[in-house]
């Protein structure tokens, strides 16, 4: 069967520099250079990781914060540069993920188990062939899943997997890959997860003059999981292109442990998810400089929260939305080297509620994006502008808006990109990008909450960065690599939640936000082969922020003023680091993660300080064969200190904690 290489360019499908014919047809494409080279987390790299999910590996990436609220059933979301989650897009084998209720994708709910590849690119893709919603984001993560690939004559690929460990952790998973002929495949993949999400935790208070106010040991409550994923996906080659259509469905129920305050230490809300897709993707040169891409998806997800607690208001809200989503891309080669590109993309979403007085609203959005890309002497650039239409309405609209108003918005937003090579394996790059993002439906209509007068979120990025990469098939060092960014971002008209009068239980979403956030990203990698079949592999990274909320310079109060503090949750410091030795069918995986002292609010006073916290995870697996059949073992000790911290005020994570993994491959 054809297989196409991770990350080349489209372009590069057209200019095959060879075809080699063994057993099965590989092909091998002419690659052209990232202008800005992306941080990646491939399959070997993921499996050396003690995570249980997409957002535990991202944590490893340069200029990431990660919001977990804990466990196993913890929401898990993600933030780049400071910008806010909602200007960070993910993609799910090149089609992003929606979530136009809150803006927000929960990663806790991606498995590991088929996943290929994490990229995380800052501005965007360096390729011009791809939808325009892909020039939407201020950054993108691209999680790219197993495509089956077939050794010698097997037309058949079985792999089953069981994770058991703390929290009472029941996770088998089973993966099956069909080759019908050689150039069509089928793939199926389902998985289980139940966990109890109970684990000890020690909560202590100090006041600010040294008194202890309280030290106790606990038992985190209401943190339980139980939730299916399943999906299946046919993949087939053309011969000068390729498609691939997939299904998607997730069904999970979970406990919402909630904050540790006020002397409650159990909560019982509830929340169920149902979250389905169906996509497909088809990539072709049509004609000698001609690329062509379609894309189209349906996304059809169902949400409910429970709150039992009656003490303010019995909750039970139940939420439907549905999103169609249809791109199309084209790239024409005007000369080697010089590429430009037009796409257009269409999306419809919909969200429906049982809840009282409920605005349903419904929104179109057409995003229209022109781009071209050029390579001279070692000068790479790209350059782009993203034309977004939306239109929406609403049967209601929330207390002082006129009923019924539409919120319909057209803008244009650029981008900018430029890379130098003055020698080889060395890179210097910039970039600029200024983009925008929507209020989300609960931003504009969620009841008593919402603001439908809100205007879009923008954010400007500049950048300045160097990388260096050195690769030697022989000798002790085999690898370098080394890069670092330089950035200055700012967030305008950010969309913030304020009180509502004098009532401290009544808020609303207002545009007042103005934020200002400087940084350096930093990360090196080093391969190493001292001695037959003994690897090496060691790599860090650095990041350090200076988010800063310039909002109201009135408000500079030494007690409780926020002008000029670091926004919330966003450290100066923090870092990872990841060791992988290998010999032979051994492996030994170290990881090492460490996020700086940060506050809970923009008022960087001592009532809001919130204390760093670093881990330690160490695992250690061995492969075994069977005549034909291999199995590997593996078994992890993670927070290896036993170090107790939160990442969210109020929400203490697991401390140590153990996992064991068998995996049986055939």
């Amino acid at each position: 069967m054809l297989v196409a290489l991770c990350g080349a360019s489209a372009s590069a499908q057209s200019r095959l520099d060879s075809i080699q014919s063994l057993q099965e047809v590989e092909v091998v494409a002419g690659r052209q250079r990232e202008v800005i080279p992306a941080q990646k987390l491939e399959r070997k790299q993921l499996e050396a990781l003690s995570t249980y999910s997409v957002a535990d590996a991202i944590r490893y990436f340069g200029g990431v914060q990660i919001k977990d609220y804990g466990g196993v059933a913890g929401i898990k979301t993600v933030d780049i540069r400071s910008m806010g989650t909602n200007h960070m897009g993910v993609f799910y084998d090149g089609i992003q993920l929606g979530n136009a209720q809150n803006g927000q994708i929960d990663l806790g709910r991606f498995s590991m188990d088929n996943m290929e590849e994490i990229s995380l690119y800052n501005g965007q893709k360096s390729e011009i062939l791809q939808p325009a919603r892909d020039y939407g984001s201020a950054g993108t993560i691209y999680l790219r899943t197993r495509r089956p690939k077939f050794e010698d004559d097997k037309r058949n690929n079985l792999q089953a997997t069981m994770r058991t460990g703390s929290f009472g952790l029941a996770n088998p998973s089973v993966l099956w890959e069909h080759k019908i002929n050689d150039n069509v495949s089928l793939s199926s993949n389902a998985e289980y997860t139940y966990a109890t999400g109970r684990y000890k935790f020690r909560y202590r208070k100090v006041f600010d003059d040294g008194t202890v106010a309280w030290d106790t040991t606990a038992v985190r409550e209401n943190g339980d999981i139980q939730a299916v994923r399943a999906e299946a996906g046919i993949f087939g080659y053309l011969p000068q292109g390729k498609w691939h259509a997939k299904a998607y469905y997730y069904d999970s129920e979970r406990g919402i442990p909630g904050a540790i305050i006020n002397n409650v230490w159990k909560n019982a809300q509830r929340q169920w998810d149902r979250n389905a897709f169906v996509q497909g993707s088809f990539q072709a040169q049509l004609l000698p400089g001609y690329d062509f891409m379609a894309n189209a998806k349906y996304a059809n997800d169902y949400m409910r929260y429970l709150n039992p607690d009656t003490t303010l208001k019995l909750v039970d809200n139940r939420f439907w939305q549905q999103e169609a989503y249809l791109s199309v891309a084209n790239k024409y080669t005007i000369v080697p080297g010089w590429d430009v590109s037009l796409s257009a993309d269409y999306q419809w979403n919909v969200l429906e509620s049982d809840m009282q007085g409920f605005a349903h609203p419904h929104r179109h959005t057409l995003l229209a994006a022109a781009a071209t890309a050029f390579e001279w002497h070692g000068l790479r650039g790209q350059a782009s502008v993203l034309g977004t239409f939306v239109w929406e309405n609403a049967d209601r609209t929330t207390a002082g808006t006129t009923a019924n108003k539409p919120h319909n918005v057209q803008k244009a937003t650029p981008a900018a990109f430029l890379s130098y090579t003055p020698f080889r394996g060395f890179d210097l790059r910039a970039f600029y990008k200024h983009i925008f993002r929507m209020p989300t439906f609960n931003d504009l209509y969620y009841t008593d909450i919402g603001n439908a007068d809100l205007e879009p979120e923008y954010a400007t990025q500049y950048n300045l960065g160097a990388h260096y990469r050195l690769d030697r098939e022989r000798g002790v060092l085999r690898r370098v690599e080394a890069r670092a960014d330089a950035y200055f971002n700012q967030v305008k008209n950010k969309i913030i939640a304020v009180p509502k009068g004098n009532s401290q239980y009544r808020w609303m979403m207002m545009n007042i936000g103005y934020v200002e956030i400087r940084g350096i990203d930093a990360s090196a990698q080093v391969s190493l082969c001292p001695l037959p079949g003994f690897l090496i592999d060691v790599q860090a990274s650095y990041t350090y922020q200076r988010a800063q909320d310039f909002t109201d310079p009135t408000d500079t109060d030494p007690y409780a003023g926020t002008y000029g503090g670091q926004i919330a949750y966003i450290p100066w410091h923090s870092g990872s680091a990841v060791a992988r030795l290998t010999y032979k069918t051994w492996r030994l995986n170290y990881s090492f993660i460490y996020v700086g002292e940060r506050y809970t609010t923009s008022a960087n006073i001592p009532a809001n300080h919130v204390q760093p916290w670093y881990t330690h995870d160490l695992g250690l697996g061995k492969e075994f064969r069977f005549a034909r059949w291999r199995l590997d073992v593996s078994a992890e000790v993670n927070n290896l200190l036993d170090q107790q911290y939160e990442v969210v005020a109020n929400y203490p994570m697991p401390g140590r904690n153990y996992k064991l993994t068998i995996k049986a491959m055939l």
